[in-house]
């Protein structure tokens, strides 16, 4: 660690003023802010350091399996089950399950796709969960409900006089059901999402002909990523996710974070986990891990899209990361002595879900994004006894941002406000985490994301809320700390520095003002 501190010559040189106000000031930032700096550097080091290596181990086993052609999937020779399958004749019966909570722009949008999935209308049953409010949307749902009844297909809509357990409580509430008793496979899809009418041919005969599988996942695709720059911004995150987190998860120790929509699920290994637990906002990742942990297998199918629909405003999308944040951390509290313990899984399997599927990906992606780069890294510029090396300082997060950006080509010209935004971002995320890992009071807060249905109206027929939210009622208070702080180093590093940060910390600056003032998806777009 000898290269992280500066010579007192170097110090000098560095920063070439003098004073009563500069001795003070290099008294006091010695005694008092060197040796907390000193530790909490070194512990982002160490933590950027490990996030580098998971990341370049990713990289290296999706290059060889792209190399090789050898995706998971790929092994079970789809085309030739579905051929026996249809020889046999033997159908299993499907249950096909939707949630929704006052979805008034996408429920016919989501009924509509389900009930025109084909498989034989006998061994399929469409499952519509309305935990709704709103007594009218209620009754359109049902009517929508009646409406395919009426051309055949099996609906059976539900309600429920209260929402325990949110998402988990439906699901669960309905594989209770004594038309369920019979089916042996579930596919869940969330409210705004469009299966294509082969979903289930491409799906179900990989868990008929592999009894050890229990979940196959299908890969999602944005219909209104062109939306604007923040839907952009999203898509460069979620394409590395899907592209190489659950193709490695998959290709390696065959498991992965179930998205908790388009998948099929084996009923089976669901009573076998222990069914749907709400203790967590993340019901699909604590399912898929107590599956795991159980013996059961996973499949990611990478070339099966399913059209959804990103957030098109910042508040959805802000609820939305801070429950996808908070709820793996959560989750990893709760979970830590179970997957030790477990006996049916090997070292290399527990070690896997453990330190790097929640550890590194969950908690320090997002404490690395932000306390490093921007708040260590800015309070180091200010303290010059502390020399930051180029290969930690830049090397190390240029190569994480090359290798995560990789997956979206179409937007590498988005590369510096993707860096910005995600960095804005994982403010809101750290702070999840930490809410999760203490179990704090927002740890269980469940807001729904909010979806404006781009996926089926016209560009043009889109239109902004009637009543646009007031100035003062936009404003993000903690941002604008955040961009007042990173600015002011900015300006001192102009004035006294030699480095050149000034440049990246006044666009982060600018990044963090933007969002504080909320210019970041205050309407649907127009």
């Amino acid at each position: 660690m000898r290269n992280l501190f500066r010579t007192e010559s170097e110090v000098k040189s560095a920063y070439d003023f003098t004073g009563s106000f500069t001795d003070m000031w290099r008294d006091m930032r010695v005694s008092i802010v060197l040796p907390p700096l000193t530790v909490a550097l070194c512990i982002c080091v160490v933590m950027s350091i490990m996030m580098f290596i998971e990341r370049v181990y990713m990289t290296v086993v999706i290059v060889l399996v792209k190399i090789t052609g050898k995706k998971k999937y790929t092994q079970y020779k789809l085309e030739a089950l579905k051929e026996d399958l249809e020889q046999s004749r033997n159908y299993p019966m499907v249950l096909v399950q939707v949630p929704m909570f006052n979805e008034k722009e996408v429920y016919k949008l989501s009924i509509g796709s389900v009930c025109s999935l084909t498989w034989p209308s006998d061994r399929l049953i469409v499952q519509v969960l309305d935990d709704s409010t709103n007594e009218v949307l209620r009754t359109l749902v049902e009517l929508e409900c009646k409406k395919w009844i009426e051309r055949g297909v099996n609906v059976k809509y539900e309600t429920r006089n209260n929402r325990n357990g949110y998402k988990a409580g439906a699901l669960r509430e309905g594989l209770k059901k004594d038309y369920v008793f019979d089916c042996e496979f579930v596919v869940i899809f969330d409210a705004d999402f469009q299966p294509d009418e082969e979903f289930l041919w491409r799906t179900v005969p990989y868990l008929l002909e592999n009894p050890e599988l229990a979940l196959v996942q299908a890969r999602w695709k944005f219909v209104n990523a062109n939306e604007c720059i923040m839907t952009r911004l999203q898509e460069m995150s979620l394409a590395y996710h899907f592209a190489v987190e659950q193709e490695v998860g998959s290709s390696t120790c065959q498991f992965f974070g179930f998205n908790g929509t388009a998948g099929v699920w084996r009923i089976k290994a669901i009573e076998d986990a222990g069914g749907w637990k709400d203790r967590t906002t993340v019901e699909d990742m604590d399912l898929a891990v107590r599956a795991s942990l159980k013996g059961w297998k996973f499949v990611f199918v990478g070339d099966l899209e399913v059209k959804n629909e990103l957030p098109s405003t910042f508040k959805a999308y802000r609820y939305q990361q801070h429950r996808w944040s908070c709820g793996p951390a959560n989750l990893l509290r709760k979970m830590t002595k179970e997957i030790i313990y477990c006996e049916r899984v090997s070292f290399w399997k527990k070690f896997h879900v453990i330190y790097a599927f929640f550890f590194v990906r969950k908690i320090i992606a997002h404490w690395v994004t932000f306390f490093f780069y921007c708040v260590i890294i800015p309070i180091s510029i200010m303290v010059p006894e502390v020399k930051l090396p180029k290969p930690i300082a830049i090397y190390i997060p240029a190569t994480i941002t090359i290798l995560n950006s990789s997956c979206t080509l179409r937007s590498l010209h988005l590369l510096v406000l993707w860096i910005l935004f995600e960095n804005v971002m994982s403010f809101h995320r750290s702070k999840a985490t930490i809410i999760g890992l203490l179990g704090a009071n927002r740890v269980n807060e469940w807001v729904v994301t909010e979806k404006l249905g781009n996926a089926t109206k016209p560009r043009c027929s889109i239109r902004p809320p009637k009543r646009r939210s007031r100035f003062g009622e936009r404003l993000l208070f903690s941002e604008l700390i955040m961009g007042l702080f990173l600015l002011y180093v900015a300006c001192y590093d102009m004035i006294f520095g030699k480095d050149n940060m000034f440049v990246y910390l006044l666009l982060q600056s600018g990044a963090f003002f933007v969002v504080g003032v909320g210019y970041v998806g205050i309407s649907a777009p127009n």
